[in-house]
């Protein structure tokens, strides 16, 4: 009889949580987001949230909570209600590589949070100077070679994407150079234009407005086949560097450990089908991004992918943060 009642008991709960998902929302819904207002990923992610409000006929408020690498915002995102109505935007470093370089984090993505879906990816190009002397990654291997700890590389911060996918260029090419870093990508690329450092990884979106001024050029895309929006820009692999080099970043959403999966689902499934919208992936393209739709369980897969791919990374490097 305890048996019945139990399977009863949990049949109910399931039902419970189907139409609960099936009705929602019945009330605006929050996103707490860990970029600033105007940047990037806060203009991609108010696009999905104009989206989903005239889809949900509900309000979809963007709550900007940017500092301290992600920690406010994450932090507050954890401590809100399961229901469905506060879900937080965060980046693949937030998630898989963060965890593995600080000391301690105020948040735990596994045990705080369940993935929902990401929202975008974007791919990193090799970025040098418009002056810069090298024509390919060949030409940038061929120099670190002969002058070993001479050439510099710069990144936005220790332990970015930028900065350890330089770390995979240079074990995939046997080179050593020295890493400088930086506080903010506007410094970054500035200085990558100057040649006061000689090169680094950025995006579309981090290295594109100074692209754009004439101060840099885009020498390869680490990545399997060029960008549509890049088509002259060759791949690592076809400009002389190393096959199989892809550094990428994505922004996901999660929701508060504990919302039901018929929730997380049902918001994953809606969020899909916008970012098959051809208008939305042409303002993705603007902002240098590509639509990036998986479900809960594959976005789980990816951040643990990442891990295990920088975590050797990091190990190698020793790299711990306070």
């Amino acid at each position: 009889m305890q048996m019945k009642h139990l399977v009863a008991a949990v049949a109910a709960a399931l039902l419970t949580a189907v139409a609960q998902a099936q009705q929602y929302p019945t009330k605006p819904v929050k996103v707490i987001t860990p970029f600033p207002a105007g940047s990037g990923p806060d203009s991609a992610l108010r696009v999905i949230a104009d989206k989903l409000s005239k889809s949900w006929g509900q309000q979809v408020l963007v709550e900007n909570r940017p500092g301290a690498n992600g920690f406010i915002a994450l932090g507050a995102a954890k401590a809100a209600p399961a229901d469905g109505y506060t879900l937080a935007q965060a980046s693949s470093a937030q998630l898989a590589t963060h965890p593995l370089v600080y000391k301690s984090l105020p948040y735990d993505p596994a045990k705080d949070f369940v993935p929902v879906t990401p929202l975008f990816r974007n791919h990193f190009f090799v970025v040098v100077g418009v002056t810069s002397p090298f024509k390919s990654v060949s030409d940038l291997v061929a120099a670190a070679k002969a002058k070993p700890g001479d050439m510099t590389y710069g990144s936005e911060f220790i332990g970015s994407p930028g900065h350890l996918g330089s770390v995979l260029l240079e074990s995939a090419t046997g080179t050593q150079m020295t890493h400088v870093p930086f506080k903010e990508t506007t410094q970054l690329f500035t200085a990558v234009g100057t040649g006061d450092v000689q090169w680094a990884f950025g995006t579309a979106g981090t290295a594109g407005a100074t692209l754009r001024a004439g101060k840099v050029k885009f020498l390869a895309l680490a990545a399997p086949k060029r960008l549509p929006q890049f088509p002259n820009v060759p791949t690592v692999a076809e400009s002389g560097g190393p096959a199989g080099l892809e550094v990428t970043a994505w922004t996901g959403l999660l929701a508060p450990r504990g919302t039901p999966k018929a929730l997380v689902d049902r918001i994953g499934q809606d969020i899909a089908k916008i970012l098959a919208e051809p208008d939305v992936r042409e303002r993705f393209a603007a902002f240098g991004y590509e639509a990036f739709p998986q479900s809960s369980a594959e976005m789980t897969a990816t951040i643990e992918a990442d891990r295990k791919r920088y975590g050797e990374v990091i190990k190698r490097l020793n790299l711990s943060l306070d």
